[in-house]
């Protein structure tokens, strides 16, 4: 059988030495000759410090089945802290990089699919028209979804299902990750959500250089975090995480312009965790290092 691998980005399984991390007892393509999708068991060890996982394309679902952690991921930003619990999904952003540390135990196993990414451009083509939303996707799975955990804990062990069994998974998983987790409704969000959405943005103006999560802003206007997600996102034009960042660089750029304060004590008032981060969110959002722009 020859394998359609370009129908998938594999990268975050080259980009770095794999067996340092994992032990593969399981790939879909070897052991049963999937084309449609990639399904892979692992076993992970316990600990691990600054894992730099590359981006990939396709929409990347991990489910922990075994083991405890506790994880922090940083995507060039502060620093994001999660557990590894098991039947707890996650979905991973595509085309972003992340570097994760974690210290859990010796039973740390996973069931990771990964869905092609053409799957996903078609089916969001038919359902909504345009590019999904895959950061409020991912904090809506987050949130918890008993029948995604069944299904990927299923075709963790497919037994002697060929590549139709997994072209209709993957279609299946497609569809239900858009539909329930990823559509935006297209009218307009009631005032009150409007008055949460301004409450959310004051929050963040106020609390600029602390660590603030999705979990903290939701608390604050007494939302989900998909609904608050949502909201944010069609008021702002942005994610939560997105316009944070936003702020932050301005007032970055404010203090560069109005002080002669080394990056080193800029990047704290700003929220950033250093000049690293600092210089690379600055990078992203102005096209120009800070450097150039307090030059300037």
């Amino acid at each position: 059988m020859v394998f359609d691998s370009a129908r998938f980005d594999l990268r975050p399984y080259a980009g770095f030495e794999t067996g340092r991390f994992v032990r593969r007892t399981f790939c879909s393509w070897e052991q049963a000759g999937w084309r449609s999708l990639l399904v892979q068991r692992f076993e992970h060890v316990p600990v691990a410090e600054d894992l730099a996982l590359p981006s990939a394309a396709d929409l990347h679902l991990v489910l922990p089945v075994s083991g405890r952690a506790e994880l922090e991921t940083r995507d060039g930003g502060r620093a994001v802290r999660t557990r590894w619990l098991p039947g707890r999904v996650q979905l991973g952003l595509p085309h972003q990089a992340t570097v994760r540390s974690y210290r859990g135990d010796a039973e740390m196993r996973s069931v990771q699919v990964h869905i092609p990414r053409d799957t996903v451009d078609s089916a969001a083509a038919r359902l909504t028209g345009g590019v999904p939303d895959f950061e409020a996707m991912a904090a809506s799975v987050a949130e918890g979804d008993p029948l995604l955990e069944e299904a990927v804990r299923a075709l963790g062990s497919p037994g002697d299902a060929d590549d139709l069994y997994a072209e209709t998974a993957a279609a299946f998983l497609t569809v239900h990750l858009l539909t329930r987790h990823g559509r935006l409704p297209a009218e307009r969000p009631p005032a009150r959500e409007d008055a949460r959405v301004r409450a959310a943005v004051a929050f963040l103006r106020e609390r600029l250089a602390e660590p603030i999560t999705l979990a903290d802003l939701a608390g604050e206007v007494h939302l989900s975090v998909f609904h608050l997600v949502r909201v944010f996102r069609r008021a702002t034009g942005q994610t939560p995480h997105r316009f944070l960042t936003g702020l932050r660089v301005e007032e970055a750029k404010r203090l560069l312009r109005e002080t002669t304060l080394p990056l080193e004590r800029i990047a704290p008032r700003c929220g950033f965790a250093g000049p690293g981060a600092l210089s690379a969110a600055f990078v992203r959002h102005t096209g120009i290092r800070p450097s150039a722009y307090r030059n300037s």
